[in-house]
């Protein structure tokens, strides 16, 4: 029986200092939904909307928002 694991599409927390993300990742919370939780920190919502760019104050990930911040934040 070859079994497919759900996990191995999963992208590992706090791997990274810095990560794109695109308008339809928001609202942007860290860790963000396809990450594992196991081994991350409590979620967090970040407002990257007005300036495009945020970080998470329990681990430091910097996040970009692609094509920058929007006009209507």
């Amino acid at each position: 029986m070859n079994r497919v694991d759900p996990a191995a599409d999963l992208i590992t927390p706090n791997a990274e200092n810095r990560y794109e993300v695109s308008h339809s990742d928001l609202p942007l919370s860290c860790p963000m939904p396809g990450m594992h939780l196991w081994n991350s920190h409590p979620r967090v919502y970040l407002p990257i909307e007005a300036h495009g760019e945020a970080s998470c104050p329990y681990c430091g990930a910097h996040y970009v928002l692609e094509g920058g911040h929007s006009h209507a934040a």
